[in-house]
């Protein structure tokens, strides 16, 4: 496609930081590139604790580990998300217990958390959907009440807020990721963020396949063995080479989707405010990052419509998640408590626009041309 849907982040300086890895014989994880991404995130979030794993899902198992899922638990979450955010817990053979979303913002409806927890509930996992943020003090405030842990899945998160407070790092344990597709990128990766520090020697444990080389390597145990089960999440040098040259110009890279962002929403109104299309909403409490601009048409035929004619154009459009309550894993691993009155019907509903970094506003206005031909509105 001329226009594609995403093009992965690439400032300039990646090359280089990557050669010097592979010159100073350092390529496997924990060097230096992994460090200065760790302390990034650590200064930028506020948490306690930050560790570069080699992808979202795996900070997500992490994340069951470390909160002691087991078999029996019950894990609370929204079925419009990705699988990974269900794998991790149903590997740890916990059922996945799914309610319904907002329709506004996308994200699980904080008013139906509560009335879907048993005894067997462990931990709640909001998805902070488009990098924007669910009602987290309501959360936060039930997890408290009822023992819970919550387990934020921040993926799309990297730089929004809530109330002022990093996505990730308010819950108990927070997980982004660097993929490909996101704002900034590894090509495979994330990070585990801890907001109570007594957690990270576990952690880093778990990280070197139960190992706990890297407290030996820091001088903190004399001995190196295996000490619990873990698994391999930690990441190449190289990976973590390439990510740094984008977290330091994190700040332009945001501004400049910041900036996609809102010239997709002013030029787009016009056909919001007839009622054409919906368009994102984003609470007044809620700074979010310009993770992903997406419309709502008025149904799925409408959709597949403008899909097909985008597509025409040289322009790749995107669809999102099919929810996962409605698969073949999840009929077999989840149960859907209360009634799916947001999730389906707003999922068929939502077309993803092109979104990056470098995405042109010429680019970008012709995206917005090609939509208004669609609705024939001039």
């Amino acid at each position: 496609m001329r226009i594609n849907f995403n093009v992965p982040p690439y400032t300039g300086k990646e090359l280089d930081y990557i050669k010097e890895c592979v010159e100073a014989q350092k390529i496997c994880g924990d060097g230096k590139y992994t460090a200065l991404d760790n302390e990034w995130i650590e200064k930028k979030t506020g948490v306690k604790k930050a560790l570069l794993t080699t992808s979202c899902t795996h900070a997500t198992e992490m994340s069951a580990i470390l909160a002691g899922i087991k078999e029996g638990d019950e894990v609370i979450m929204p079925s419009f998300t990705f699988v990974s955010t269900a794998n991790a817990f149903v590997l740890r053979g916990a059922k996945v217990v799914f309610v319904d979303i907002r329709p506004d913002t996308m994200n699980i409806d904080e008013n139906l958390i509560e009335q879907a927890i048993t005894p067997k509930t462990k931990a709640i996992v909001p998805v902070h959907y488009a990098g924007v943020g669910c009602e987290m003090d309501t959360i936060m405030d039930i997890a408290k009440r009822h023992n819970l842990f919550v387990i934020e899945d921040a993926a799309q998160g990297v730089m929004s807020t809530y109330k002022g407070r990093a996505l990730g790092s308010i819950g108990d344990f927070g997980n982004f990721s660097f993929h490909e597709t996101k704002n900034y990128s590894m090509g495979e990766g994330g990070a585990l963020l801890l907001r109570d520090e007594t957690y990270a020697d576990n952690a880093i444990i778990i990280r070197e396949k139960g190992t706990n080389r890297t407290l030996y390597n820091l001088g903190k145990v004399d001995k190196y063995s295996w000490i619990m089960p873990g698994s391999s999440y930690l990441p190449s040098e190289m990976n973590a080479a390439y990510l740094y040259a984008q977290l330091q110009l994190a700040d332009e890279i945001n501004d400049a989707r910041l900036d996609h962002w809102n010239r997709y929403y002013e030029a787009l109104r016009p056909l919001a405010e007839k009622g054409l299309i919906e368009l994102p909403y984003v609470p007044e409490e809620c700074v979010h990052n310009g993770h992903m601009f997406y419309i709502k048409c008025k149904d799925v035929e409408e959709r597949t419509g403008l899909i097909n004619y985008l597509k025409s154009n040289d322009i790749l459009p995107a669809s999102h998640y099919v929810p996962l309550h409605s698969s073949k894993a999840g009929m077999k691993y989840s149960e859907f408590r209360g009634e799916d009155k947001y999730t389906t019907k707003e999922s068929l509903r939502l077309l993803r626009l092109p979104m990056y970094y470098k995405l042109t506003n010429e680019d970008l206005d012709e995206v917005v041309m090609r939509v208004k031909e669609y609705y024939k509105f001039n």
